[in-house]
């Protein structure tokens, strides 16, 4: 058991200045802002209790771990939250000795609105997306997979690509083609 002194001591000097990373991370995952301080106050309180026994060696991926799971208990214990919610707690929280935190959620912010402008792709050029850059398929095994020729799969990459980095420069990831009168005069450029 650790001195009652030694313990409030190690709290304050470990623990409590992490309050606005920890208050930012629970945020982040947490979709109602008004149990925000409610689920704070419960992670201090496990993380008070669990250091009584011992003194955890790295107090901010102690407390963090701590943070994960406790979210992922209440989520779960609420039944109303989505398995979306869940998985993203349970798959992408860091290793417990990364110290970059914020760089790994901003990383996942980012992969979230990847699958966003993914998803607003029409449904060709989204399987081809996925099948390609995904799950790694060369341009023919997508062309054979979807049965459609090679430069379709290639056409639809071009689009594809272009329309996400739209959405991700902050446009609205919409597939531009050449008009019809754009593309007969750039033929002519080229006789």
């Amino acid at each position: 058991m650790v001195d009652d002194g030694e313990l409030k001591a190690w709290f304050f000097r470990e623990v409590f200045p992490l309050e606005a990373a920890l208050t930012r991370f629970i945020r982040r995952n947490w979709r109602n802002e008004s149990d925000v301080a409610d689920l704070r106050q419960d992670i201090y309180a496990k993380v008070y209790t669990a250091a009584q026994r011992q003194l955890p060696l790295h107090a901010r991926a102690f407390l963090f771990t701590t943070a994960r799971n406790h979210l992922i208990n209440t989520a779960k214990r609420a039944k109303i939250v989505s398995f979306d919610l869940v998985a993203d707690l349970e798959a992408s929280f860091p290793d417990a000795a990364s110290t970059d935190l914020d760089r790994q959620l901003s990383a996942r912010e980012e992969l979230r609105r990847v699958q966003a402008g993914l998803e607003r792709l029409p449904a060709r050029c989204r399987q081809v997306m996925t099948l390609r850059r995904i799950e790694g398929l060369s341009t023919k095994e997508v062309a054979t997979h979807l049965n459609i020729s090679v430069s379709t799969v290639e056409q639809q990459m071009v689009h594809g690509l272009r329309a996400l980095t739209d959405y991700m420069m902050g446009g609205q990831g919409r597939i531009r083609r050449p008009s019809p009168k754009t593309a007969a005069t750039k033929n002519e450029g080229q006789s």
